[in-house]
């Protein structure tokens, strides 16, 4: 095994959640914070197969928001499903578990005048065409904002 990496800040503060919902006895909260840290470290492990188009790369900060945004998009899919078939038990446990993770998510968002800012330095830079702006916007932007977010703002500045 290689040499401990460095937990990173919101690994950190999903142990120490960990151990406030435990003290709390707040079982959603622990399973959805667990089940999250075990993505995370599920994302890593699965770096070391040959076979993963990312073998051998090291995990970011950036690759554990976007496992959390997966999740909470896994649970936003769901939740209309567990309605529709009666079950608004699970739909309300969904929605709980989808508003623990974005608590997370949301810290290391970009404003949108963040975002204007990243959009009009490409704009200088690449002209304002909306084709040439926005791959680039993406990718800059990628697990730090919302991609239709992100597209609107191009939209409205490349006018």
């Amino acid at each position: 095994m290689p040499d401990q990496r460095q937990e990173f800040p919101i690994e950190q503060q999903l142990r120490k959640d960990i151990k406030d919902a435990q003290r709390a006895r707040d079982q959603v909260k622990l399973d959805t914070l667990r089940m999250a840290l075990g993505a995370i470290h599920n994302l890593e492990v699965a770096r070391t197969d040959r076979k993963n188009p990312e073998y051998g790369q090291p995990l970011t900060e950036a690759d554990c928001l976007r496992m959390l945004e997966q999740e909470i998009k896994k649970r936003t899919q769901a939740i209309p499903f567990y309605k529709q078939g009666g079950r608004t038990d699970l739909a309300e446990k969904e929605q709980r578990e989808m508003e623990i993770l974005q608590g997370y998510v949301q810290g290391s968002q970009l404003s949108d005048d963040e975002i204007r800012v990243v959009v009009a330095r490409l704009i200088k830079e690449q002209g304002p065409e909306f084709r040439r702006v926005m791959p680039l916007a993406a990718k800059e932007t990628k697990g730090r904002a919302d991609g239709a977010r992100v597209q609107r703002i191009v939209k409205e500045m490349t006018g």
